[in-house]
């Protein structure tokens, strides 16, 4: 098949992620409107009868000074990356990103390379079997994962190396998921273990209220949050972020993001936001009081979370990023920890490459990088 590369309009990248079960929520249109520091381009892939066949969402970022970019395409783009002839699909893309001013490409394919599931995942800590994920045999992997990663290399796309941790890309390699599909609300519910069951009844018996949330909430979301940063030592984004991220997304789709918050006796407790592409579903941000932890208003709102999104039909619950540790005395444990209680799976992806198109700019952005 022979495919040529040109920028798409908004609504025909819109019915190609329709005609697909899932594609990230960083590569729909309305993601460019969410990264007003960057300029956005969506690019099609064209087969010979005019079909858009493949589709990404690029945003660049300007070099101080000079008219050139890096070109990045977060977990994107929507293409066939099994295809043998993945050149045809990468070549016309380098060319026309080179056309637009890039100097690098940066790219992270959605595509999953192993699985592990929460009980072997326990029992290798339990047992001290091993200090990492990727040291840890999994419960199932893609074969042509490793292929594709093979010839990403040989075509000259670069891959760094984090020292394991998951969290030297821009966007995670290792993320925690709940599988919804064929399975039943209870199914879902008896797959947690024991001190989650017990935390969702301790909600509930302390009176904590999950509500859905509105723009208007977003203050309430924000005010928790920055009690969060403080809290867990990050730099908060500004409540304007995330109120232009409803607006673009719920501009989109209705059901693109939602707001969730935890009330006890009339107090906001906890607040979260859920975004949605397809069957796929992703808490994204989520925020917590300092006080009142005992009255489990994180475990209540996760819960309400997944039922909201089996609700809507969802295959899988995305609770984003963890790093691959293993090791209890590590300080990144905690964040496999509390997902670990779901009973879901941890999933490695194959992580983000870099093309440089113009070798010194894109290591003087490497050392840029490496400082900072």
């Amino acid at each position: 098949m022979s495919l040529r590369l040109r920028t798409i309009t908004r609504e025909e990248h819109l019915d190609f992620l329709r005609g697909r079960p899932s594609a990230s929520h960083m590569q729909v249109p309305a993601w460019g409107e969410v990264k007003a520091e960057w300029r956005t381009e969506s690019i099609g892939w064209i087969d010979e009868v005019g079909r858009v066949v493949g589709a990404g969402l690029v945003l660049y970022r300007q070099l101080p000074k000079v008219k050139r970019y890096l070109a990045y395409l977060p977990e994107g783009p929507v293409i066939d990356w099994f295809d043998p002839d993945l050149e045809g699909w990468l070549r016309p893309m380098l060319a026309h990103l080179k056309e637009q001013g890039a100097f690098s490409v940066k790219m992270g394919p959605p595509v999953v390379i192993r699985r592990w599931g929460a009980t072997a995942i326990k029992e290798a800590i339990g047992g001290g079997q091993a200090k990492r994920l990727r040291d840890l045999e999994p419960d199932w992997y893609e074969p042509r994962a490793f292929d594709l990663a093979e010839r990403l290399r040989r075509s000259g796309w670069l891959q760094g190396e984090d020292g394991g941790a998951g969290f030297g890309d821009v966007q995670p390699r290792y993320v925690f998921q709940v599988p919804l599909a064929n399975r039943s609300l209870d199914d879902i519910q008896r797959g947690f273990n024991q001190l989650w069951r017990r935390n969702i009844k301790k909600a509930e018996k302390s009176g904590v209220e999950v509500v859905q949330g509105d723009y208007q909430d977003l203050a309430v979301f924000h005010q928790l949050y920055q009690v969060t940063a403080e809290r867990d030592r990050f730099i908060p984004r500004p409540l304007g972020y995330f109120q232009r991220m409803w607006r673009a997304l719920e501009a989109e789709d209705p059901n693109r993001m939602r707001l969730y918050l935890a009330y006890h006796d009339g107090e906001p407790l906890a607040a979260t936001t859920m975004l949605t592409v397809g069957d796929h579903v992703w808490y994204s941000y989520g925020a917590s009081a300092d006080h009142k932890r005992e009255v489990k208003p994180s475990n209540a709102i996760q819960w309400r979370m997944m039922r909201d999104a089996y609700a809507l039909g969802a295959g899988v619950y995305d609770l984003r990023g963890i790093s691959d540790t293993l090791d209890e005395d590590d300080p990144l444990f905690g964040l496999i920890q509390f997902k670990l209680g779901t009973g879901g799976d941890a999933v490695e992806y194959l992580g983000e490459w870099d093309f440089p198109l113009n070798k010194l700019l894109h290591k003087a952005l490497d050392l840029y990088m490496s400082r900072r």
